[in-house]
């Protein structure tokens, strides 16, 4: 099935815009974008109008719900093929498969015409049993022994009455399972009602001792968490943990009995043994199979959202900037691997230091140091996080530097990863893998997201359960959020690196590589016009990343901002009006005062992207990113045994989950803030309190020397500091004040509900 067809499906434009609240031109206009290859932060920052200024959550929800519609449409033509060929497709049952707006519909309607093996049921009906059955069904006050003994074949096996009577209830049992009314009532039981229940396998107590909290647990299905849900998975899956998720049944049963249970008491007894066959062999086993899906499906979205959350915050840390940096990749005896980098993040010397093995490999540490610095003006040094981290910090912090020069602690998760990747070694191929990732180390304070795009999200560190949930959502995810990130700060044309130009709206790895070789044949770029230049780099590639690339000092001033070149006629046309040029548009605001852009609407440009132009013509190319603070733990604990409770520290939050906060507090083991520690009051979502990489006050509540654990807690006592206040969160598009039906803008967004809806 085509795009077209799929994007332009008036059920599908009509559904999408009542599930999220907004009009269906709005839908109409996103999917036709997105079947023109337009990327979602060129539609959300620059097709405005045509969207009616949707933002990225909006269009992203729009572009997944319009995968999930496409991938039921194929489904549909996959059954009605199926029942096609089978011979049992009627105008009625087509009308059906057709109408079905849910996968579980869907697969009721085709259950009775599926291709089965050889069932009960089925061998049955080959004895002849069928009209049997029919009969008990009717429940109209005959005498069923006496009919059935009608049915004894020993050639068919039907060796008794009683045995005839049993096929037949093997069919009705089949029958009932099949019923779409029946299931629909028991499905919506099992989600509102199905308990998960988890038990410790036969003896593998001392085997699972981490899956020890679900030795013997239970929690309604609906109201799991997703770390839980995600752990007792686990669990089974390594032979430690037995998993059920089940209603309670005499309730369920009660609900099919209500359906068929409508005559004579003989007739109902038969009846009422088919239900309980039906339901413990064939309908429960279908239903927890059904509320394992659904149940993982949401756990998997709850969980890929806090990593994307968390993912963020991380790639829009604060910069540094274009610093002279030493980076130093800490160790003990291998000693510390020593980068010095130019302003540009170019690697000018290395060398090895032995600062932590003696106090003569110290001194002539202190030599070299400060004699690299000096060399190289170093203006900041970057120290990674991971082993002899803080006793590599507070070696360099004795050493009598410039007042001026920064000591800061640098986030080293997957560093090794960068170094012995194919990008690390194409620049670096002569260079050691530590030599590479204190490179990494230095380049990340200058700025944290350039340097990371260059590593797989999954090993930054910031993750809960990341290999359990579905892949390719998570990869899904994890993409949109790396080009969301990298398209709101924006892209220096002249220094970016093909990992960083990957992530640009509309390029990609290969169109990527072809500029930065162009850029290393011809030079920088001086018009943002020369990228029409560059191989295989048409019109609609430049069109979508055009605005998202800057270059400074430039031959036009415009091209260092967001404003799209295809704008770039109405601010000269506010300059001709103004007298002046479009420099002094950009540094006179008195000037920048004068223009009413109600006079420069046109069919194609509205307020909201003229809006956005006067923002780019006051503050061209603005960094979004919070301004650079230095951090600094505490300086007297630098090991887990210099911990006691009741102490106030400094930290710095590195992952956030379902179930609370890890925090870095300086001494190689992050500690934990559960959820119940985040604040005074209740909180439902981590999220709401703490965002990753932001600077924190907690108080030691329990440290365990033996399973190297730190509880930590954010809560006000007497003589604690206040919580800090909810972190800023750098915006990712301009979205409007108020988004039509912002609060219902994400499908999903009721779990019992959607469970159903996902089953």
């Amino acid at each position: 099935m085509s795009q077209r067809i799929l994007y332009m499906n008036p059920d599908h434009i009509s559904n999408i815009a009542r599930e999220l609240g907004l009009k269906e031109s709005q839908i109409r206009a996103v999917a036709e974008l997105l079947e023109q290859d337009s990327t979602i932060p060129f539609i959300s920052r620059y097709r405005k109008e045509a969207t009616g200024n949707l933002d990225e959550l909006a269009i992203t929800s729009i572009r997944d719900r319009l995968k999930q519609l496409e991938a039921l449409d194929h489904r549909k033509q996959s059954i009605l093929k199926s029942l096609r060929d089978q011979g049992y497709l009627t105008d009625e049952l087509r009308q059906q498969v057709l109408a079905a707006e849910i996968l579980a519909k869907l697969e009721d309607i085709y259950l009775p015409y599926r291709p089965k093996r050889r069932t009960r049921a089925a061998i049955a009906k080959e004895k002849g049993l069928e009209s049997l059955a029919k009969l008990i069904l009717d429940q109209d006050g005959i005498d069923l022994y006496a009919r059935a003994a009608e049915y004894i074949n020993r050639e068919n096996s039907v060796n008794s009455a009683e045995e005839a009577l049993a096929g037949a209830r093997d069919i009705i049992a089949e029958m009932i399972n099949e019923d779409q009314e029946a299931r629909e009532k028991i499905r919506h039981y099992f989600f509102a009602k199905a308990i998960i229940h988890s038990r410790v396998a036969n003896g593998k107590e001392t085997e699972g001792q981490k899956y020890r909290d679900y030795f013997d647990w239970q929690q309604p299905a609906a109201a799991a968490p997703s770390h839980r849900i995600l752990a007792i998975r686990r669990g089974e899956k390594e032979n430690i943990l037995n998993l059920s998720i089940q209603p309670p049944e005499e309730q369920a049963i009660a609900i099919i009995e209500n359906i068929f249970i409508t005559g004579d008491p003989e007739g109902a007894r038969q009846v009422k043994l088919a239900i309980h066959d039906c339901y413990k062999r064939l309908m429960s086993r279908s239903m927890e199979t059904e509320i394992r899906l659904a149940t993982k499906a949401r756990a998997d979205r709850e969980a890929i959202k806090i990593f994307s959350d968390n993912l963020r915050q991380l790639l829009l840390a604060p910069p540094m900037g274009a610093k002279r940096v030493m980076g130093i990749d800490p160790g003990f005896r291998t000693g510390c691997k020593v980068v010095c980098l130019n302003r540009r993040g170019n690697l000018m010397q290395h060398d090895t230091v032995y600062p932590l093995t003696s106090d003569k490999k110290a001194r002539e540490a202190s030599d070299k140091i400060l004699k690299l610095c000096k060399n190289h003006a170093i203006e900041a040094i970057a120290v990674g996080n991971g082993t002899a981290g803080r006793e590599t910090e507070a070696f360099i912090k004795s050493l009598p530097l410039p007042a001026a020069t920064l000591v800061v602690m640098v986030n080293e998760s997957g560093a090794s990863i960068y170094s012995a990747s194919q990008a690390a070694r194409e620049e670096f191929p002569d260079l050691d893998l530590t030599v590479r990732g204190a490179i990494s180390i230095g380049r990340r304070l200058m700025d944290p997201l350039s340097e990371l795009v260059k590593i797989d999200p999954k090993s930054i560190g910031v993750g809960q359960y990341q290999h359990d949930v579905d892949q390719s959502a998570l990869k899904q995810s994890l993409d949109d959020v790396v080009m969301s990130c990298v398209n709101t700060v924006g892209v220096d044309l002249n220094q970016a690196s093909t990992q960083l130009l990957t992530y640009v709206s509309g390029l990609g790895p290969k169109l990527a590589k072809n500029i930065v070789a162009y850029r290393n044949e011809k030079g920088f770029f001086t018009d943002r016009k020369q990228l029409l230049a560059i191989p295989k780099l048409g019109s609609k590639a430049y069109e979508q990343s055009a605005g998202f690339l800057r270059i400074y000092a430039g031959k036009t001033p415009l091209d260092a901002s967001a404003v799209h070149p295809e704008s770039y006629h109405v601010v000269d046309a506010m300059a001709k009006k103004l007298g002046c040029t479009v420099a002094a548009l950009l540094n006179d605001s008195g000037v920048r005062g004068q223009i009413d852009i109600s006079e420069y609407v046109t069919d194609q440009i509205g307020i909201p992207t003229l809006k956005d132009i006067m923002a780019e013509l006051a503050q061209p190319g603005r960094d979004p990113r919070e301004k650079f603070t230095s951090f600094s733990f505490a300086n007297d604990i630098e090991k887990i045994s210099d911990l006691a409770p009741g102490m106030k520290l400094p930290g710095i939050v590195t992952n956030v989950t379902a179930f609370g906060a890890f925090v870095d507090i300086g001494v190689h083991q992050d500690g934990l803030v559960h959820i119940s520690e985040l604040a005074d009051r209740f909180v439902k979502n981590p999220l709401d309190i703490v965002r990753v990489h932001q600077e924190i006050t907690v108080r030691v509540l329990d440290v365990d020397l033996d399973r190297n654990r730190i509880s930590l807690s954010m809560k006000t006592v007497s003589g604690c500091a206040k919580q800090p206040p909810k972190p800023k969160v750098p915006k990712i598009t301009n979205p409007q004040k108020k988004t039509a039906g912002r609060k219902n803008n994400m499908p999903f967004h009721n779990p019992f509900k959607k469970l159903l809806d996902q089953s």
